[in-house]
């Protein structure tokens, strides 16, 4: 019997029974040579790590418990934000090596004890609602929605394709197309049985390989025009001080 089948899954009603879970593990090694010899989630901005913008906002949208999902030198994650961050309790799930986006969240699984999960990338930020946002996913009955949202140019991010009713039905990889349209802005409202399908258990990367399997699942996705900011490159680093500025106070 494995840990999984011992399991206490609680039913989320509302989005402050959802458990969050904080992809924080990649190496971050585009950024290094700027940010030093840390995680990007420890990446400073505006005097603070990039992670306390993550973990201030689903404080914010009411949520209680965040699994942070840390890789290489996850100690000092750890040791930055400790079990409490405000209203927040923080447990980590550490991978022992580079397992991907799927892979970090198949290892947080024990931990992630709702039905439903809120998942966010650890170097983007999206200023959506997210209230709004689960209630579309619970209209739609969805069993895995995406936060989308409008760029002025797609090309370095890939795009989405939608129907009408949000249903998506394609992906388009990055570097193939210029213009605008609607990019994965990394947060995702996930069924938690989602994760126990076969793609899911042995995938690296959601966004490569698990999300496109579920195309004809119950996979939608939830239209915006949220501010978006990746700090993956140095680029996008450098703006990130100016984005947090206009965005918290305008």
């Amino acid at each position: 019997m494995s840990d999984l089948d011992n399991l206490e899954i609680h039913k989320a009603n509302s989005l402050m029974d959802v458990t969050a879970a904080v992809l924080a593990g990649g190496l971050g090694t585009r950024l290094r040579p700027i940010v030093g010899d840390r995680p990007k989630a420890l990446a400073q901005v505006g005097g603070r790590p990039f992670l306390a913008y993550i973990l201030d906002q689903l404080a914010t949208a009411g949520l209680k418990d965040v699994v942070v999902c840390t890789g290489w030198l996850g100690e000092r994650v750890e040791e930055a934000f400790g079990g409490r961050w405000g209203s927040l309790y923080l447990t980590y799930s550490r991978e022992p090596f580079p397992m991907g986006t799927a892979g970090a969240l198949r290892l947080a699984l024990p931990l992630l004890k709702s039905d439903w999960i809120l998942v966010m990338n650890g170097d983007s930020f999206c200023q959506a609602d997210f209230e709004d946002f689960w209630q579309f996913h619970r209209r739609q009955k969805a069993e895995a929605t995406l936060l989308l949202t409008e760029v002025g140019d797609t090309e370095r991010y890939g795009r989405v394709w939608v129907d009408n009713e949000g249903v998506v039905v394609s992906f388009e990889e990055k570097g193939k197309q210029k213009g605008g349209g609607l990019i994965n802005a990394g947060v995702y409202l996930l069924n938690r049985e989602m994760l126990l399908t076969p793609t899911a258990q042995r995938a690296g990367s959601l966004e490569r390989e698990v999300f496109p399997s579920w195309i004809g699942q119950g996979l939608y996705g939830y239209r915006s025009h949220a501010s978006f900011l990746d700090i993956g490159t140095p680029e996008a680093y450098a703006k990130a001080d100016v984005f947090f500025k206009e965005i918290l106070w305008g």
